[in-house]
């Protein structure tokens, strides 16, 4: 902000309300992982998972909304009232910095994305979106507009400096805004999926589906739901029949086989409920 105040650069003032933008995101994501960190309760069985949803919402409409709004100010001002720009070796330097620091967060974020991806066999791109963890799909986010935010402003500045020109730093600023308003909307998109209660993907349901059909007694599954209760949290609902020859104690042995198998089975799998329908089942409940 100091170097936006020192140049008077439109395009540095844009970049400055991103960077306090990201700040107020961290500070939010971080309360997003402590509350979702909480274990379950009576009023809350299933656990706080979802709040971490709940807290990135807030912070991907409040924080990117504020930052664009800003960005937004600038630019039009600057293209409606131009003032201009002076010490542009000034703002070279500070974007210069802020694009080595930015890439250096982006890579730690990448790596962990790269890495789930492989173990869930996606593409790199697929686990952006599909990622259960809000945090590290925004800290992504985030720090990759911010990258392009700086290339923005760059370029605003030094059409700026060549042409005497000041358009190009309102321009500048104005695209700086309307890039976070889109990676706003769009992480909020993400988080209000899981909110509502999004459903695993089908590979993984698929593996869930194969691990139960393949346990002696189990004759097929009538209704599978795998939602997310929270970042890498999984709730299995299943209704299956059952064979008809087994009896009551039998079928509640077998579910409870199945349950705690399936958790065994994967470290992401937080509760199971398997409900035995058909004439067996129907005998037992």
């Amino acid at each position: 902000m100091i170097a936006a105040v020192v140049t008077g650069s439109a395009a540095m003032s844009a970049e400055a309300s991103h960077a306090f933008a990201d700040v107020g995101n961290q500070v939010l994501l971080l309360i997003a992982q402590r509350r979702s960190s909480r274990p379950s309760d009576a009023r809350h069985p299933f656990g706080y998972g979802r709040d971490a949803y709940f807290w990135a919402l807030i912070a991907s409409v409040v924080v990117f909304v504020a930052g664009a709004a800003f960005s937004l100010r600038e630019g039009i001002t600057e293209l409606t009232h131009p003032v201009g720009a002076s010490l542009f070796v000034a703002a070279y330097v500070v974007l210069g910095i802020s694009i080595v620091f930015d890439s250096v967060s982006l890579l730690q974020s990448a790596r962990q994305l790269r890495h789930e991806a492989h173990e869930f066999r996606r593409d790199f791109l697929d686990q952006v979106m599909l990622t259960s963890d809000p945090t590290v799909r925004a800290v992504f986010a985030e720090d990759a507009a911010a990258i392009a935010g700086d290339v923005i402003a760059i370029i605003g500045v030094a059409i700026h400096e060549q042409s005497g020109w000041t358009s190009p730093e309102g321009i500048a600023a104005v695209l700086i805004g309307l890039l976070l308003i889109g990676v706003g909307l769009q992480l909020a998109r993400r988080n209000r999926d899981f909110l509502l209660g999004e459903q695993a993907p089908p590979p993984v349901k698929e593996r869930v589906r194969a691990f139960i059909i393949d346990y002696p007694g189990v004759v097929s599954i009538r209704e599978l739901l795998v939602t997310f209760v929270g970042p890498r949290q999984l709730w299995v609902l299943a209704r299956v029949d059952i064979e008809d020859t087994l009896r009551g104690n039998e079928v509640e042995s077998l579910a409870r086989t199945i349950e705690s198998g399936l958790q065994t089975e994967s470290q992401y799998i937080r509760r199971v409920d398997i409900v035995p329908i058909g004439a067996a089942g129907a005998g037992n409940g």
